[in-house]
């Protein structure tokens, strides 16, 4: 007998994770095993319970989707990441490629596509919903190439501070999330800084919603 996927839902909506599954718990072929509501808990479920798919939204409060991808990428995770989000924003569909997840899902159109998603990239494939698929193969041919973004001059590390200062937190509420110190949140909150170019945390956090990092309509 074939073993079934095993998959943990990342979402910060608990009312989307029970109708997710529900949905998964449909397919003989799938089990959910644990769920999640920001990206430090998908990357402590990841770690405790190594499923072999992790459905997860993007805009979570402090970890979010790309955030907590790098961070599963940086550990050698076998899991697979599936992205199910409701945004098809050009910049979110580019660095969560980067970050190596396998598949990105539009919410709106879950619903029997999001089995199939989970068993394709279960297989070892790339799934892409058909709009963020033309998105994605804008970005492939950008019309003005000579420009480099400054974000990805950010190491892994970095990007996750971005995230949480641009959000509002404090170099103390930075350090307990990321599981580091005071003196090192500071340190990396310097270097961004330094790396995009800003001086106070306003340009920041503008350098943040024009780059997609966070979103404002949340």
């Amino acid at each position: 007998m074939t073993p079934k996927i095993r998959v943990v839902i990342a979402d910060d909506h608990a009312i989307l994770r029970e109708g997710v599954r529900a949905l998964l718990q449909l397919q003989p072929d799938m089990e959910v095993v644990g769920e999640a509501s920001n990206g430090t808990e998908a990357i402590a479920q990841v770690a405790k319970l190594d499923p072999d798919v992790l459905l997860m939204d993007i805009a979570m409060p402090g970890l979010g989707g790309i955030e907590a991808a790098l961070e599963l990428k940086k550990e050698g995770r076998r899991t697979r990441i599936l992205i199910l989000s409701q945004y098809e924003d050009r910049e979110y569909v580019r660095r969560l490629l980067k970050a190596g997840v396998s598949g990105y899902v539009l919410k709106k159109s879950a619903g029997a596509e999001l089995a199939n998603a989970v068993r394709a990239v279960h297989r070892g494939g790339l799934v892409l919903d058909p709009e963020v698929a033309r998105t994605a193969m804008e970005e492939a041919n950008p019309a003005t190439p000579g420009a480099a973004d400054p974000y990805d001059a950010l190491t892994d590390r970095e990007k996750q501070v971005l995230k949480l200062v641009a959000e509002g937190k404090s170099n103390k509420e930075v350090a307990e999330v990321l599981g580091i110190s005071v003196k090192t949140a500071m340190s990396h909150r310097e270097h961004v800084m330094e790396k995009l170019g800003v001086h106070n945390r306003t340009e920041l956090v503008r350098f943040a919603i024009k780059r997609g990092v966070i979103r404002v309509d949340e």
